[in-house]
C-alpha cells in the first residue's frame, strides 16, 4: 500500500512538473478519449443501410460453375448469418421485402498450398470464392450495396487418411459456406 502511494506522489510530482495538476491531466484524458472514440462501431454490426430496410429477402444464387449444388449451400449460410448477426427479418419472397440481395457464384477454385513431406499428399488447400452480389431497394431499384468481383479466400486442413479425406468433405463445405457468409455479410453491413 506504501508503495502505491509513493507511486501517486512521484506521478503527481511529474504532472505539477509539467504544469499540469491531476484533475486537468484528468479532463485532458477524458477529452482525447471523447474524441478519438467518435466514430468507430463494431464491425459487422454497422448501419450502413437506410433505416427505412427491415425486410431482406435472400433470392436463391445462381451457380455459374461446375460444383454441383454449392450455390444452395451459400445461400443458406448467408440467410444464417443475417439471421444470427442482424436485426432483419430475412424472406424468400421479393414482395414481402424492402430490400433484395440477388448472388452469382461465378466460380470455385481450390489448390494445394502444404503438403506432408512423407507422403506428398496435400494437407492445406486454398479454396477461392468469386461471386457477383447485388443488394437492391425493391421499391427503387437503386443498388444499396454492389459488388461485381466479390473475393473470398480461406486455407483449411484436410486429412492424409484417404477413409476419412470423403468423410470431411461435407462438414468442410459447411465450414466454407459459413465463413463465406460471414465475410459477405460483414461487407454488405459495412458497404466494403
Amino acid at each position: 500500500m506504501q508503495k502505491l502511494e509513493t507511486r501517486k506522489q512521484n506521478v503527481d510530482k511529474r504532472l505539477v512538473n509539467a504544469g499540469l495538476t491531476s484533475g486537468v491531466f484528468l479532463s485532458i484524458l477524458c477529452i482525447l478519449v471523447s474524441a478519438l472514440g467518435c466514430g468507430y462501431h463494431v464491425a459487422g454490426r454497422g448501419a450502413s443501410l437506410p433505416k427505412e430496410v427491415r425486410t431482406i429477402a435472400v433470392v436463391a444464387f445462381e451457380n455459374k460453375t461446375t460444383r454441383h449444388r454449392i450455390e444452395q449451400r451459400l445461400t443458406e449460410a448467408v440467410v444464417r448469418e443475417f439471421l444470427a448477426r442482424t436485426k432483419y427479418r430475412i424472406v424468400a419472397d421479393e414482395a414481402q421485402a424492402d430490400a433484395v440481395l440477388h448472388g452469382q457464384v461465378t466460380s470455385v477454385e481450390t489448390s494445394a498450398v502444404l503438403f506432408d513431406a512423407s507422403t506428398g499428399r496435400a494437407t492445406t488447400m486454398l479454396v477461392t470464392v468469386r461471386m457477383r452480389a447485388r443488394l437492391t431497394d425493391r421499391v427503387s431499384g437503386k443498388p444499396l450495396y454492389e459488388n461485381n468481383g466479390f473475393l473470398f479466400r480461406e486455407e483449411y486442413e484436410i486429412s492424409t487418411d484417404i477413409a476419412s479425406f470423403f468423410e470431411e468433405q461435407d462438414p468442410a463445405l459447411d465450414r466454407l459456406s459459413r465463413d463465406f457468409a460471414a465475410s459477405l455479410v460483414s461487407a454488405i453491413l459495412e458497404n466494403f
